[in-house]
């Protein structure tokens, strides 16, 4: 049995950034440490020795290295010190109830931080060129995005070598590598970078248990924890694959997900994402997202529309946000809203304004328990989106 580790961290400026504690993969919770001011209406105050200066709002920039942990699957304590100074019943009973709102929600770390109302934004990219979309590390620079997904490995599958699309770089000539630095560099500011297999264009399906099996084996050797003479990406280790499947049979997924899922492990994750259609069942992913396997899934909330779609139909929300609640009933850790950044996004519809999604639909599916954030098409059409909806 392996053994789940508790660790304090805040009190040495040597014993390194929060992130990189995360990132040893020894520790199931991090606790920061202290909270040291609080009660009798004084300020709350921080007391993190060595590495900030909470006077200046240094600590600020811890928010982006809590998110990195959480999203890593480790929970983020605060912890209070042993003397928290409440003089009176009416300062006790506030630190207590300050202590039950840090530990009763700890994903919640509030003292200081960036604010929690902020929306969690994924992005696809990859199809569009540097001039359209920028770089990949560009897309990081940014800020707006917790997550890029890397779009696509289009053929794969039943013998067929692995092939990427992307517009950026020719992969068949070994010109994606230099991939291999922007990777690093987004996922060391504590951003996740996955692979999207699949889209709506490429040569790809699974002919059995054992062909999924070996795809799940080409995917960690080529672009994830594994070893390989020929990784198109380089040497950059990816945080994980996307299901992005569109077409072809719809067996097997469940088989590639467990595969994928087997090589998790106390030194690697591998998160799986998935982004079927908004109509239940979806025809080819129901059974792989069943599994339970999923750590995010986005269902794409348009190209379906009217009469038995699921996406805003311009004048009403009720379709979408009746699917959402279907979806939320669903085995996944956490549920995003798959959007277009832009109409030109869409063959048959579904682009919500911003000022609707922020008015209409974010405050009902902000209050859903699993409801991880927003996911949009695609970075080539963002111009401004993220921006108009992330602090929603």
């Amino acid at each position: 049995m392996v053994s789940r580790i508790a660790i304090y961290w805040g009190q040495d400026g040597r014993e390194g950034s929060l992130q990189d504690t995360c990132n040893t993969g020894n520790y199931e919770i991090v606790i920061i440490a202290f909270l040291s001011a609080f009660g009798n209406r004084q300020t709350l105050m921080l007391n993190l020795a060595g590495h900030f200066d909470t006077c200046s709002n240094g600590c600020t920039s811890l928010s982006t290295e809590i998110t990195a942990c959480q999203l890593a699957w480790i929970t983020v304590l605060l912890s209070e010190t042993k003397n928290p100074y409440p003089t009176t019943r009416t300062d006790q009973i506030m630190a207590l109830k300050t202590q039950a709102v840090l530990f009763l929600f700890p994903l919640l770390i509030f003292i200081l931080l960036k604010s929690s109302n902020s929306v969690p934004i994924v992005i696809y990219w990859g199809q569009g060129t540097d001039e359209d979309e920028g770089s990949l590390q560009d897309t990081c620079s940014t800020g707006n995005y917790e997550i890029v997904i890397i779009a696509f490995l289009n053929t794969f599958g039943n013998g067929r070598p692995l092939r990427l699309n992307l517009q950026h770089c020719d992969s068949s000539s070994g010109g994606c590598t230099s991939l291999s630095a922007e990777i690093s560099a987004c996922q060391k500011a504590g951003y996740k970078v996955l692979l999207s297999l699949g889209g709506a264009e490429g040569d790809y399906s699974l002919s059995s248990t054992d062909d999924a099996k070996q795809l799940a084996l080409e995917l960690w050797n080529n672009f994830l924890g594994g070893q390989s003479d020929s990784r198109p990406l380089g040497d950059a280790v990816l945080d994980g694959i996307d299901f992005d499947v569109e077409h072809g049979d719809n067996q097997f997924w469940d088989d590639l997900a467990t595969a994928l899922h087997a090589y998790n492990n106390g030194e690697s994750k591998v998160i799986l994402s998935a982004a079927p259609g908004c109509y239940l069942p979806d025809p080819n992913l129901n059974a792989a997202i069943n599994t339970g396997l999923f750590t995010y899934v986005w269902p794409q909330f348009y190209d379906s529309p009217p009469p038995g779609g699921c996406q805003y139909d311009g004048g009403s929300s009720d379709r979408l946000l009746e699917a959402w609640n279907r979806w939320a009933s669903f085995p996944v850790n956490q549920l995003f809203l798959g959007l277009p950044a832009a109409p030109e996004g869409t063959t048959t519809g579904g682009f919500v304004p911003p000022e609707v999604l922020k008015s209409q639909i974010l405050p009902v599916i902000k209050g859903s328990a699993k409801f991880g954030g927003v996911m949009l098409w695609s970075k080539k059409l963002d111009n401004g989106y993220s921006n108009a909806i992330k602090n929603s």
